[in-house]
């Protein structure tokens, strides 16, 4: 599983979602899904915007969790 940090980025900075598509330029859908951990897959331009603005790595913004049990 692929966990996302965005929502802990932004609690860091204090941002709010409008924010954070305002000053990358995404669209608020995109920035909803990625801090609600709900998209499927991510343009890597959007990680480029994320990192820029957040002063990360992609590695601060995601992390891999290996999945644990027989689903795995």
């Amino acid at each position: 599983m692929i966990k996302c940090h965005l929502s802990t980025l932004m609690g860091m900075k204090k941002m709010k979602m409008v924010d954070v598509a305002t000053q990358t330029g995404l669209h608020r859908n995109t920035v909803a899904a990625l801090y609600n951990e709900r998209a499927e897959r991510v343009e890597a331009v959007a990680i480029e915007k994320l990192c820029e603005l957040f002063e990360c790595k992609v590695g601060d913004l995601f992390e891999y969790i290996p999945q644990e049990g027989p689903d795995a």
